[in-house]
């Protein structure tokens, strides 16, 4: 009877009720955007995940990504993809090339070039081959430079230094006077003795671990000596 009953469920047409499945029809997972106020309100719902994270000048993932990439658009009906070697390296042009006077020290006998005198030595290492990570490198320190942030991610590092700093300055749990009362009866009866108090069916009938009632005593202590002095 009950494959029966089955089989007539299937062919009706009412609905069944399926749990509820945070993923969309394509099977990926949905991105809760509305989490973070700054992210929600710059949200294009238009997009999808990788662009809308890529436009907020973030990332969404930490790992390479294992398929394929998005490529832009090329600009202009007739531009053509023009094939390139994958460990060539791009050249700088002349007109990029700024001329610069510099004395030399040559070899009296052969005539070569020996050492190069630049008129400061203290100034910045100049960039002659106008190397774009010059520009972001710091030579003296061998550390790169800070870039501040802009935009979104601005208003994210914002917003995390805000809540970082509230709860720097939230006031720690106090311990409530019956929980004082009942470390207070504990000590009195097994000093330093926490495997004993861990023991005591009566004063710890809620059967409290040795580590917690080790913290709960220190925290008591150092409650007492502020106290005290």
């Amino acid at each position: 009877m009950g494959r029966e009953r089955q089989k007539k469920k299937n062919r009706s047409s009412i609905s069944k009720a399926k749990p509820r499945d945070n993923r969309t029809k394509a099977g990926k997972r949905k991105v809760n955007f509305l989490g973070n106020e700054t992210i929600a309100k710059n949200w294009n719902r238009k997009l999808t995940m990788s662009q809308n994270y890529k436009q907020l000048g973030l990332s969404s993932k930490l790992q390479a990504a294992t398929g394929g990439t998005e490529k832009k658009a090329s600009k202009g009906a007739e531009a053509v993809a023009q094939k390139r070697d994958s460990l060539a390296i791009a050249g700088f042009s002349a007109t990029k090339l700024q001329a610069q006077e510099v004395q030399v020290e040559r070899d009296p006998e052969t005539g070569r070039i020996v050492k190069v005198i630049r008129p400061d030595e203290d100034e910045d290492i100049d960039n002659p081959l106008n190397d774009p990570l010059n520009d972001i490198m710091d030579y003296e320190n061998g550390a790169p430079l800070e870039i501040p942030a802009k935009g979104v991610v601005a208003q994210l590092e914002a917003q995390a230094a805000e809540e970082e700093a509230s709860l720097a300055n939230k006031r720690p749990r106090q311990q409530s006077q019956r929980e004082a009362e009942w470390l207070t009866r504990l000590i009195e009866k097994h000093g330093d003795d926490i495997k004993g108090m861990v023991r005591d069916r009566k004063l710890n009938p809620m059967q409290q671990t040795e580590g917690d009632i080790s913290r709960r005593v220190r925290k008591w202590k150092a409650s007492h000596e502020e106290v005290t002095t």
